[in-house]
């Protein structure tokens, strides 16, 4: 039997009147459509798309055309927005965290890495083409403040009192702090070839020195390196878990995540991705890392009590991954909403 437009309204709105509701208060309390499932976004720096893929069954649910290089994300203040780095594409592409629905984009100078301070006064983005490291007020994207502080500026991350940024410059082969409150300068630390990730860790920066075999410990205050913990060829990225209990390396040369003692810096256990490149990790709510595949056009998803993994197929050059479970955790890279 087939329903005019008008009989089909009429059937839907049924159900809510019968049970004493507002049609469309039904529609928003969910009652009129199911709940979107968890999504994993992921940001294929190779082929300009966003892979959204449902964390439930793994199956990718839709792929979004990007300008031209989507790398790294931040999330807006109230979790309605994801913004997403397009650094040649000179933007930032926003999707919906919740749908995996694009939203539009906006005309930003090369965004690589980006942050948001944790007093939300400012937007920093490192412009690793232009070597450039650009300070934006975050409400409507004005510039404030421009630095050329070094050769390639990579990953960054801030000091808990939103005081200071460390920002690893990939060419200089430093990592440069800037001090927010005046819009300075503070130091610049030669840390070693090719610098990548950067942690805030209990009170002390971690950066991942990609052309070496280890992670520097540096001095907030001074930039001196304490120490070098060895944790494998090429280390890219390091990542803390939502409960504090363990730090996870990415070595995207040796291709090993390593997972360390958050206290000691100790290496407890090494999980082999040979040749795959492994990059960016998000934790799911099981505990289970989903980790981009840099080098296979994969997405692994790792049990880390067991060591097995599944693979997920995505497109060329997986670089940055946000999970929506992710959301509510605290020490989000956030930003005001744009």
């Amino acid at each position: 039997m087939k329903l005019s437009r008008r009989e089909v309204l009429g059937r839907s709105l049924a159900i809510p009147l019968s049970l004493g509701l507002s049609p469309f208060l039904a529609l928003r309390s969910g009652i009129a459509s199911a709940a979107p499932p968890n999504l994993a976004i992921v940001m294929n720096s190779g082929e300009a798309s966003v892979s959204v893929i449902d964390m439930a069954s793994h199956k990718i649910v839709r792929t979004l055309p990007t300008l031209r290089e989507p790398s790294h994300w931040a999330l807006s203040r109230d979790r309605s927005k994801l913004y997403i780095a397009d650094a040649s594409g000179n933007a930032l592409f926003i999707v919906d965290p919740h749908t995996g629905l694009a939203l539009g984009h906006k005309v930003i100078a090369d965004p690589y890495q980006l942050g948001f301070t944790p007093d939300f006064r400012y937007l920093v983005v490192n412009a690793l083409r232009l070597n450039y490291v650009d300070i934006y007020r975050p409400d409507d994207l004005t510039l404030v403040k421009r630095f050329s502080p070094g050769g390639m500026p990579s990953h960054l991350d801030f000091s808990p009192d939103s005081r200071w940024s460390f920002n690893s410059m990939q060419e200089s082969g430093t990592l440069v702090s800037f001090d927010l409150t005046n819009l300075t300068i503070r130091w610049k630390s030669n840390v070693g070839s090719t610098p990548a990730g950067v942690l805030w860790h209990n009170g002390k920066v971690l950066v991942c020195v990609m052309g070496s075999d280890h992670v520097a410990e540096v001095d907030p205050v001074t930039g001196n390196v304490l120490r070098r913990v060895k944790t494998g060829v090429g280390p890219h990225n390091v990542f803390l878990t939502p409960d504090g209990a363990t730090l996870y390396v990415s070595n995207r040369i040796g291709g090993s995540l390593v997972a360390l003692d958050p206290t000691t810096l100790e290496l407890r256990r090494t999980y082999p991705f040979h040749a795959a490149g492994p990059d960016d990790i998000a934790v799911g709510p099981d505990g289970k890392l989903w980790v981009t595949l840099r080098f296979r056009e994969q997405v692994a998803v790792l049990d880390p009590a067991s060591g097995n993994y599944e693979t997920i197929d995505v497109g060329r050059s997986p670089h940055g991954i946000f999970l929506t479970t992710e959301m509510s955790r605290p020490g989000l890279v956030t930003a005001e909403t744009l």
